[in-house]
């Protein structure tokens, strides 16, 4: 396969000093990119479970124009995800070009990383470890087989996925994290057999609220695990202490246990919203920016590039974008609405 190269910009001169910055003063300097939105798992708070869907994902080499334009308006961080992006075969190509780019403030290396549901990761993790990807966290809801093969849809995935999380610490694609989606009635057993795989594997284990973005809308405020049940469940297996935040705009509320060995996060955008210091803005895999995971609207910023857009058209379309950035969801709250796509489209 020939090697895709980078076009040059002129945009990075005019615009390097300079920050994304939404009407409500947060900077945004994190990038989410989804690279495909089809996926080799129906885990029930995400897909319908059925086939026969249309996918949408854009060429490498129009992936890698619209992050370097990004990078030049101040990202400093991009995650790759999906749907599954390991599905993308080009992905390792796509992480050696990212990982050329350097940040517009101080020039540092991108910190790219990769969110997987590690299924095809423990053949893909050397590879990408080579091609530049900093580090992955892994969308596994259980840790017993049975559990996760029911919330999968996917029957044996299990010790696939748990082969591709030592794979990747073994090459060096650490700390590597694990995501636990925790839904009532399905999973919420799994809290302290999670806290022992998190000191016995050398990971960080990190619960998530289920949030209102599955295509089956089971949804409701019922299906939610709070943190106060989550730290509750943790505390039966010994005393957890609390940790400080690595930077302001982080998103878990970090703990460890009374001995120090392993590291526990919670996200809680449902109970505990942290959109005040929200840093992130989305790209889908079919070109739209999503300002945030909640938004009712996308920007078609793939529609203009195909109608010929400069560089510096799209950086001004992208500036516009971000500064309409919303002030927080409203989950729970009178009159919120669903967003009109599901989680698999927009990229987590």
């Amino acid at each position: 396969m020939a090697t895709l190269t980078i076009p040059n910009s002129q945009m990075a001169q005019q615009e390097s000093s300079s920050r994304l910055i939404d009407k409500h003063g947060r900077a945004i300097t994190d990038l989410r990119v989804s690279v495909t939105d089809r996926c080799n798992y129906k885990c029930v708070y995400c897909r319908t479970g059925n086939d026969g869907a249309q996918y949408a994902e854009l060429p490498v080499a129009d992936y890698l124009r619209i992050v370097r334009i990004f990078v030049d308006l101040g990202i400093e961080k991009v995650r790759l995800t999906g749907g599954e992006p390991l599905l993308r075969k080009s992905l390792p190509e796509l992480v050696r070009e990212l990982a050329k780019l350097r940040t517009a403030v101080d020039h540092a290396p991108l910190d790219l990383a990769l969110t997987t549901n590690g299924h095809l990761l423990a053949g893909m993790a050397q590879p990408l470890k080579d091609a530049g990807l900093s580090r992955v966290t892994v969308s596994m809801d259980a840790v017993d087989p049975d559990i996760f093969a029911r919330i999968t849809r996917v029957p044996g995935s299990f010790h696939k996925v748990l082969a591709g999380i030592r794979a990747a610490q073994r090459v060096g694609l650490g700390p590597v994290k694990v995501n636990c989606v925790l839904l009532r009635g399905f999973n919420e057993d799994q809290i302290v057999p999670f806290a022992k795989f998190a000191r016995d594997e050398g990971v960080i284990v990190r619960f998530i609220e289920f949030m209102p973005l599955e295509e089956d809308r089971l949804w409701t405020p019922a299906t939610v695990i709070p943190v106060p049940e989550v730290l509750e469940r943790l505390h039966t297996f010994r005393p957890i202490v609390p940790l400080q935040a690595n930077m302001l705009s982080e998103t878990a509320q970090r703990y460890t246990f009374d001995d120090g060995i392993g590291e526990i996060g919670i996200i809680a955008p449902v109970s505990q919203a942290f959109c005040g210091h929200c840093s992130r803005i989305r790209l889908t895999s079919d070109g739209k920016i999503r300002t945030c995971l909640f938004s009712q609207f996308d920007h078609d910023l793939y529609g203009r590039m195909r109608r010929g857009a400069t560089d510096e058209e799209v950086a001004a379309f992208i500036r516009f974008t971000v500064e309409q950035k919303e002030a927080r969801h409203h989950i729970g709250e009178p009159g919120f609405l669903k967003p009109s796509r599901s989680m698999v489209h927009i990229g987590g």
